[in-house]
């Protein structure tokens, strides 16, 4: 037996292989559908007995009538049930080291579960029965909206706060459910039987889907229909809203007359997902301003010192989408950087990315897709992206090849196309 085994050559250097020649393969998840139509995805992974469970509704901003209803219902699921206070709830997680956390988006809310394997089936039936039986109390209202109103007075100091919360107005309108922003006045006239109405309709009757992963339990398929078999699982249709962009595209905002710092946002509207151009455009925009070694960094950091970092990205929004560049300077230099960012995108529409830069932006990013699949909650996220987004099994080997094909001729067609400085929206909030 010993003969069979190889001595490893400590003397010999493994070799070294270039992140693009990776063969990245997404691991396939393994679906059921529950009695009632509750689709659930499984990654059946990793070395640890510990799993996560997320259950994921149709009950974001998009469907609320009033704003901050669908996130105030959201974070109070776990305040309370009618046999349960918020601290009987926390105490029995809390007993069984496990977390759980709701969270509110544009589109969808979810509620998940990490915990060890062994005690999922302790942990399910009081899921459920906040799933179905929260009572949203009136005192924990109370006690939220104070608590969130005097959150929403420390973030208006801040540059970076505001400057967030305008540019989505700029894109998208104010009405928009990317553009809404919130006020201390929505907190004061929220009221329970609101987060009730919203509660029953979009949780209790709402449209579910599951994303499960870790080292799954024997017969979890029986576990999940004894607990959620029998959820009403309707059907949510999702209504169009319109996108109403400002007219102008300048903007620069004083909200501290003393501020030494502003925050720079630049955008513009781009498409989503399912576009033709999204996946180059990620190509492009790592190139762009998309990791450290960008030419937004390499120009406006490193160079010229404007600013400890500046980054640009492609929300990641189900609808609408836009491609943003975003950074904090002095304000004295602030309308420097914001010449600096379009000579950035003036170079990328005229000169060819040389063969150095751009394997240099392949191997990160492959990189970078490496990194995200290392273990089984990464791998199971990327799936949630691709199936929430309504994107076929293709897209993760479509986004592999793209990075690794697409060309400097395509990344200048595309930078002449998106990369138009009269066709983003720029803000300066000091």
């Amino acid at each position: 037996m010993i003969d069979t085994i190889k001595t490893l050559e400590r003397k010999i250097a493994p070799p070294i292989v270039d992140a693009v020649n990776f063969k990245l393969q997404l691991k396939p998840y393994k679906k059921f559908v529950l009695k009632n139509g509750v689709e659930v995805y499984t990654i059946d992974a990793g070395a640890e007995e510990v799993m996560a469970i997320e259950w994921v509704f149709s009950a974001g901003n998009w469907f609320e009538d009033q704003n901050l209803v669908a996130a105030t219902t959201n974070f109070l699921l776990k305040n309370g049930t009618s046999s349960k206070s918020a601290f009987q709830v926390n105490e029995h997680f809390e007993y069984y080291g496990s977390y759980l956390n709701r969270a509110c988006y544009n589109e969808t809310a979810t509620m998940s579960l990490h915990c060890l394997t062994k005690h999922v089936h302790e942990l399910l039936p009081v899921v459920k029965e906040l799933l179905t039986d929260s009572t949203m109390p009136e005192d924990e209202l109370t006690v939220y909206k104070q608590n969130m109103k005097q959150r929403l007075k420390v973030n208006m100091k801040k540059s970076e706060f505001i400057s967030g919360r305008l540019i989505d107005v700029y894109l998208y309108g104010e009405n928009h459910p990317y553009g809404k922003f919130s006020k201390e006045e929505d907190f004061d006239v929220i009221n329970r039987q609101q987060l009730v109405d919203f509660y029953k309709r979009y949780y209790q009757q709402g449209k579910l889907v599951m994303f499960i992963a870790g080292k799954l339990p024997a017969g979890l398929e029986k576990l999940l229909n004894d607990n959620f078999g029998d959820l009403e699982n309707n059907a949510m249709g999702v209504e169009p809203k319109v996108v109403h962009p400002s007219t102008e595209k300048k903007f620069r905002v004083t909200n501290d007359a003393e501020g030494v710092q502003g925050s720079i946002r630049i955008a513009r509207p781009f498409p989503n997902r399912h576009h033709p151009d999204f996946l180059k455009a990620q190509v492009l925009n790592s190139l762009f301003g998309g990791f450290f070694g960008s030419r937004l960094m390499g120009n406006i950091r490193e160079d010229k010192g404007y600013t400890y970092g500046i980054h640009s990205y492609l929300q990641n929004h189900i609808h609408d989408s836009a491609w943003m560049i975003s950074t904090e300077a002095g304000k004295d230099v602030c309308e420097a950087t914001i010449s600096e960012v379009y000579k950035e995108m003036k170079d990328l529409r005229e000169e060819l990315v040389d063969d150095e830069e751009l394997q240099l932006v392949r191997n990160y990013m492959m990189g970078t897709i490496l990194g995200d699949l290392d273990g089984p909650f990464q791998i199971i996220a990327r799936w949630k992206n691709i199936i929430l987004n309504g994107l076929d099994e293709s897209y993760f080997q479509k986004s592999v090849n793209t990075i690794k094909t697409v060309t400097a001729e395509e990344l200048r067609d595309l930078a002449n196309k998106y990369l138009n400085p009269e066709e983003f929206y720029e803000l300066v909030v000091v």
